[in-house]
């Protein structure tokens, strides 16, 4: 359990690591001045359920990825998350990464709302207009390719909330975080 002191320090050291709360990765021009509160920049807290080091556990009900660092202690990001019925849930690993990802919705996403997604078919050229943003964290499952992803995103307003088609979803500069910090075949759990 977190207590006070360990919540306020924790956040005392995310500030002092991470500078202004202002979100400095490219956003579109609607979200250019976007700053995160304190609170939700990424930091380190306790985390009691035993997993290895390096291992990604998400926490959809409750909007939160955790970067495990050690037994008892985590890295905490706010995420975005599935709507009902569209998450991923189960154990993946990390096959992919790109920065600037190029995106193109699955054909799901084009069935349940083609006047939305049809147009984009052909795919999304990466940059700060493409939908998955500064980065992506491709999920597999038994060497198959899950189409589920870690990303950035073009709102971060949407963080904290479940509205992805099924995708995690970061402000830029915490994905962009999250990329340099893990490898290739890292475990995710998403509860």
């Amino acid at each position: 359990m977190i207590n006070r002191r360990d919540l306020v320090l924790g956040s005392a050291l995310a500030l002092a690591a991470n500078g202004a709360t202002a979100a400095q990765a490219h956003h579109t021009s609607k979200y250019k001045n976007f700053k995160v509160e304190a609170k939700y920049e990424p930091q380190t807290v306790r985390y009691s359920m035993s997993y290895t080091a390096g291992t990604i556990v998400v926490d959809p009900k409750n909007h939160f990825l955790y970067l495990i660092e050690r037994w008892g202690r985590a890295r905490r990001y706010d995420v975005g998350v599935g709507k009902a019925g569209l998450a991923f849930k189960g154990v993946a690993s990390i096959e992919r990464k790109a920065e600037w990802p190029r995106w193109t919705p699955t054909r799901n996403m084009i069935r349940r709302e083609p006047g939305k997604y049809a147009k984009y078919a052909d795919g999304v050229a990466g940059g700060i207009n493409n939908p998955l943003g500064a980065r992506a964290l491709y999920l597999y499952k038994n060497g198959r390719d899950t189409y589920y992803r870690i990303h950035g995103t073009t709102q971060p307003d949407s963080i904290g909330r479940s509205v992805s088609n099924g995708c995690i979803r970061m402000v830029n500069d915490h994905v962009i975080d999250l990329y340099n910090r893990v490898p290739l075949g890292t475990q995710v759990v998403v509860l």
